[in-house]
C-alpha cells in the first residue's frame, strides 16, 4: 500500500460516498470541494458515464488525486459495508423515522463518533433526483440544509462544500472556549456609539458637514467590527466620561 493510501485509510475523517453521480463535471467539482476543506477520502456508487471519467479529472484541477485514489462500487451497500454511522443527504424528508440535523450539528456529531473510533460515512445522491429512500434507508441520520422550499435542489458540490466546510471548523466551537468574556448585546453597543457621537458632535468633530454622513457611518463600523464583551462596553463608558471631566477625578 502506498504512503497516499494508507494515509487515506487512516486519516480521521468522514468518507464522502456519491450515489450514482450523472456529470463527471460534478465529481471533479466534488474532490475540488472535499480538498478545500481537507477531506480526501471518495467512494463513488455507480457513475453513469463511467470511470476513470476525463471530465471529472479537468474539472477537480488541483485535486485530481483524490479521483487517482476514489473506490468505485456497484452498489451503495457494498461502499458502506465497513462504516459504522452513516449519515444521507437530502433538503427534502420523505417520511423516515431517523433523526435529522443541520450539516453544523451532523458534522459535529461525526467528528465526535471518529474521535471515538467509529468509521463516519456521508452519502450524496445522483443531481437529478437525489437519494432514492432505499438508501437514505441505510443511514443512521438524515443532514437536511436549510434551503428554499420552493427552489430546494442543490448542485452536488455544493452540497458537498457546505458539508465539507462545517467538518472543518467543528473541531473547535467558539462558545465553548475557555475563559471566553460575553459578549455585549447590540444594543449596548449602540447606545455606546450614540453616546459617543453625542459627545464627539458636541465637540465639532463630524465636520466638513458634507462629510458627517460618511463619519458617522465609519465610526459606527469601527466599533460593530469589533467584539466587544459587556466589560470592553463598561470602560469605553468611562474613558468617554473621564474625558468629558474637565478635572481629574479625586480621592
Amino acid at each position: 500500500m502506498s504512503q497516499m493510501n494508507q494515509d487515506l485509510e487512516y486519516a480521521p475523517q468522514p468518507t464522502i460516498i456519491l450515489v450514482e453521480p450523472q456529470m463527471g463535471e460534478n465529481i471533479g467539482a466534488t474532490a475540488r470541494a472535499m480538498w478545500n476543506f481537507g477531506l480526501d477520502r471518495l467512494r463513488i456508487v455507480k457513475p453513469r458515464d463511467g470511470w476513470p471519467n476525463q471530465k471529472a479529472v479537468a474539472m477537480a484541477s488541483g485535486a485530481g488525486r483524490l479521483l487517482d485514489e476514489a473506490s468505485i462500487f456497484k452498489n451503495t451497500n457494498d461502499a458502506i459495508s465497513d462504516l459504522t454511522y452513516i449519515f444521507s443527504t437530502s433538503a427534502r424528508i420523505r417520511g423516515l423515522q431517523k433523526d435529522v440535523s443541520s450539516p453544523k450539528l451532523a458534522m459535529k456529531k461525526a467528528r465526535l463518533l471518529i474521535e471515538k473510533g467509529e468509521r463516519v460515512g456521508v452519502i450524496f445522491g445522483a443531481e437529478r433526483a437525489g437519494l432514492s429512500n432505499k438508501d437514505m434507508a441505510l443511514s443512521n441520520e438524515i443532514i437536511s440544509i436549510p434551503v428554499n422550499p420552493n427552489f430546494p435542489s442543490l448542485n452536488l458540490s455544493q452540497s458537498i462544500l457546505l458539508n465539507a466546510y462545517e467538518w472543518r471548523n467543528g473541531g473547535e466551537d467558539p462558545e465553548q472556549k475557555i475563559n471566553q468574556p460575553k459578549l455585549a448585546k447590540i444594543g449596548d453597543i449602540n447606545v455606546m456609539i450614540e453616546a459617543y457621537e453625542t459627545d464627539l458632535e458636541r465637540k465639532g468633530f463630524f465636520w466638513p458637514a458634507d462629510k458627517s454622513a460618511s463619519m458617522r457611518l465609519h465610526f459606527k463600523s469601527l466599533f460593530s467590527s469589533l467584539s466587544l464583551s459587556e466589560a470592553d462596553v463598561r470602560i469605553f463608558h468611562g474613558i468617554r466620561k473621564a474625558l468629558g471631566r474637565e478635572k481629574p477625578a479625586r480621592d
